[in-house]
């Protein structure tokens, strides 16, 4: 039976093809983040070196771009449950590789594998976000959009927050392999919640030649100024203000705390946008939204400078915690413009692209902190990087005037 179409519920909570959805997201991002806080430990105790922090984003982010605009490609032509499917299946496996790798099975060149294991990750992740994306849209009826942008916000960063708390705790308490296989069990559940998940999809787009239907995709979003806008900026203020992947460094050699300190970090952000994406699901911002856009990626780019100044852990924590709930502003809107601007038949394309925006600003940002932590310091490098994302917002503000502008009213 069909559970999932447009229908216009009172609230997209009500939709129960949508909490289908949700379930599927929650659950392969909390797998994801637990896989993701505790390779940083991981890692960290096997090299002791921030480079090799800023490297296992690089091991992830370089088959992510090599296989997105096809991952986009093929959501718009073939299935766009199937390949989530088979993605969350990816990171299961994944999971169960890092598991066999700390338990000393694959002891033999075990970076290597731990390195092989988050490139399958990101191999995964490029089919994922373009999946997600285009079921959401077949889900909601249009008018629930952006009221559904927060909740799907609030739900993720949910995940952020118990993710990486419960990785943290599961390596302090039990063992890196024990965390590892929660973190699998976890994306089997994801699988099974988009099994269950029954749609009737719409006929694939019309077959073209794949270079150019991509090619198509990347024209709709570098010829639209406020979609490029909202992506660029996230892009480059996080890929240069985003101090996530060094947490790991400031635990051992700033805050002398254990695995637990870690999970608490790295949930801190994910907190502040689980707050600001439930507010903004009821009360999502329309009018001036390019302003705020704008204000919040600066915020975040202050807490970011803070954070890198203190040496107390739990100020550090507030910190963190209030650049989520600028970075939430900025989620939930670049969110509700990409839906709302997006024709239909290429949602898998311009999410993926999307995509590629945000891998650049999560992966490349982490391999961005290694290298500059390595030449500039830890702490120097995270003021620089703060500053940097200032200067981003400034720039976006004088060479995207629609995006300044912008009011999602005139968008519905």
């Amino acid at each position: 039976m069909q559970d999932a179409i447009p229908v216009r519920f009172d609230s997209p909570l009500r939709n129960p093809g949508f909490r289908k959805l949700l379930g599927f997201r929650f659950q392969i991002a909390f797998a994801y983040q637990i896989i993701a806080v505790v390779v940083g430990w991981h890692i960290y105790q096997l090299t002791r070196d921030p480079l090799a922090l800023g490297l296992v984003g690089l091991a992830e982010v370089i088959p992510y771009f090599s296989s997105a605009l096809f991952a986009g490609y093929i959501v718009d032509h073939h299935s766009r449950r199937r390949f989530g499917l088979l993605a969350s299946a990816l990171v299961c496996c994944n999971g169960l590789v890092l598991a066999a790798v700390a338990h000393g099975w694959l002891a033999h060149h075990a970076v290597s594998w731990i390195y092989a294991a988050i490139a399958a990750g990101g191999l995964a992740r490029a089919f994922i976000s373009p999946s997600y994306n285009a079921l959401f849209a077949l889900v909601l009826a249009r008018e629930h959009f952006a009221n559904a942008a927060g909740v799907s916000s609030s739900v993720f960063q949910a995940a952020l927050v118990a993710g990486p708390a419960l990785g943290g705790a599961l390596v302090g308490w039990t063992s890196l392999t024990f965390a590892y296989l929660v973190a699998a069990l976890f994306a089997v559940s994801a699988t099974a919640s988009l099994f269950l998940l029954r749609i009737a999809e719409p006929p694939p787009a019309a077959s073209a030649p794949v270079f150019a239907s991509i090619g198509e995709g990347l024209r709709f979003v570098f010829g639209n100024q406020v979609l490029l806008g909202a992506q660029a900026l996230d892009m480059f203020a996080v890929l240069f203000g985003g101090a996530m992947a060094m947490l790991p460094a400031f635990i051992h050699d700033v805050y002398h705390t254990g695995p637990e300190g870690l999970g608490i970090l790295r949930a801190a952000p994910a907190i502040g946008a689980v707050i600001t994406g439930a507010i903004l699901a009821r009360h999502p911002l329309k009018a001036h939204a390019g302003r705020w856009l704008l204000w919040a990626v600066a915020g975040f780019g202050v807490s970011i400078i803070l954070f890198a100044l203190t040496a107390h852990f739990w100020v550090a924590a507030a910190l963190l915690l209030v650049s989520g709930v600028f970075d939430g502003v900025s989620v939930v809107t670049r969110a509700t413009i990409m839906q709302l601007m997006t024709p239909d038949t290429m949602r898998g394309r311009v999410s993926a692209i999307s995509g590629l925006f945000i891998g650049s600003s999560n992966e490349l940002g982490a391999f961005e902190s290694g290298v500059t932590a390595r030449l500039m310091g830890l702490i120097p490098s995270v003021i620089f990087g703060g500053a940097l994302s200032l200067a981003i917002v400034a720039g976006t503000a004088r060479l995207a005037p629609k995006l300044r502008t912008l009011d999602l009213n005139r968008l519905e």
